[in-house]
């Protein structure tokens, strides 16, 4: 079987880059053979893949997403696979993996009129249309329960073209044996002494995973808490803006920003809050990978994982709407938790890492795809008859 895989551009540090590698690796250990279509690749390439950089062209997202569905499907034309299965949402997709919510639900929600009469808004909605929409035949991945509902009142979906996943975090998450060690070593490295409090948050989009609300929340700390807390942001994204933020409200000496790195573990273990004031988030992987990691989380209802936070007794999360002040509040009182509380917050997280099932997404999603395709061509191939009728001699 030979699938191939489309997303815009391949990191290592994304999140939806991370779950098509993962799932493209199990596909492949299903002895499939795998084509990636993107525009640019960063990072090892696996010898398994073979990689087609599609050619960068246009003036706008709109317009280059556009020559990259045209270019992608007369390269297909020429070279077929049995599978078309895409990490972004576009025309021509057989199986699409559910990375982002709705984005007309978006739309509607933070923009007004003017917006949706843009040539931006009405390319992603088209592109979202022929995913979704009633008469696309593509079949879908989901990852996120709640978001189900939403394309269903959107788009009319039909049911039987959803097909949910469980999470799937790589157990290296895991806290390890020797985490104390790692603390140590991490915070000595970095100049953090016993009694700071380190804060951090992962992930690429610092708009949309609240970084900015993160920084005011630390300018509100009473300077008895402030002075000893610093905040660490890991991800992928222009810095500019939230920098500039964090010198006007004079909080710059005691913020971060690292780009994307392949340690986040060891982060997460020198920490002692993992705060994620996400704007939107589909689904939160990292919500999961803090609390396997033994780090209490703080964070918003709007993402998907959120209610895993509660199950296992692992932090806050904020009601929506969301309100500054309900942050800058919770964060106090989470600095505020006595050393029985630290200490519960980390046997929960060990406790959830053992028995909740959170780490098999890409062999399921391998599987599903598999039987998926399997089914496809099998309604596609015509079947004759075992016999044929004897005509009656004239």
């Amino acid at each position: 079987m030979k699938l191939a895989f489309a997303l815009y551009k391949y990191f290592p540090f994304g999140g939806l880059q991370r779950d098509f590698l993962r799932i493209a690796a199990a596909c492949h250990e299903k002895n499939c053979k795998i084509r990636v279509y993107t525009f640019d690749w960063k990072g090892v390439l696996p010898p398994w893949i073979e990689l087609c950089l599609v050619p960068k062209k246009g003036l706008t997202s709109q317009s280059g997403n556009k020559r990259f569905t045209d270019w992608m499907m007369q390269h297909r034309r020429r070279h077929p696979v049995d599978a078309l299965i895409g990490f972004n949402k576009m025309p021509g997709l057989d199986i699409y993996y559910a990375a982002d919510g709705c984005y007309l639900s978006r739309s509607y929600d933070l923009h007004g009129r003017l917006y949706r009469l843009s040539g931006r808004h009405k390319h992603f909605a088209h592109y979202e249309q022929a995913v979704f929409g009633i008469d696309s035949k593509t079949e879908i991945l989901m990852i996120s329960e709640q978001q189900k509902p939403v394309f269903e009142s959107y788009y009319r979906t039909q049911c039987h073209r959803f097909h949910m996943l469980p999470p799937g975090i790589a157990r290296e998450r895991i806290m390890p044996g020797n985490s104390e060690q790692v603390r140590r070593e991490f915070r000595n490295e970095f100049g953090i002494s016993g009694e700071d409090r380190l804060l951090l948050m992962v992930g690429s989009g610092f708009k949309t995973k609240g970084v900015d609300r993160t920084i005011m929340a630390l300018s509100s700390l009473p300077r008895e808490f402030y002075e000893r807390t610093r905040l660490f942001v890991v991800g992928q994204d222009n810095s500019a803006g939230i920098l500039k933020q964090a010198r006007k409200l004079r909080v710059h000496d005691r913020f971060h920003v690292f780009p994307g790195r392949d340690d986040v573990s060891r982060f997460m273990q020198g920490a002692d809050i993992f705060i994620h004031p996400a704007r939107h988030e589909n689904t939160g992987t990292v919500l999961l990978e803090a609390i396997v990691a033994g780090l209490p989380v703080l964070t918003t209802a709007v993402c998907g994982y959120a209610r895993y936070v509660i199950d296992a007794r692992m932090g806050i999360v904020l009601a929506e709407p969301f309100r500054q002040e309900r942050l800058n509040r919770a964060l106090l009182e989470m600095m505020s938790a006595d050393d029985e509380q630290k200490v519960r917050w980390r046997e929960n997280g060990k406790k959830f890492s053992q028995a909740a099932d959170i780490y098999s997404m890409p062999e399921v999603a391998a599987r599903m795809i598999v039987s998926i395709v399997g089914r496809l061509h099998a309604q596609t191939i015509p079947v004759l008859p075992t016999s044929m009728p004897v005509l009656s001699e004239l």
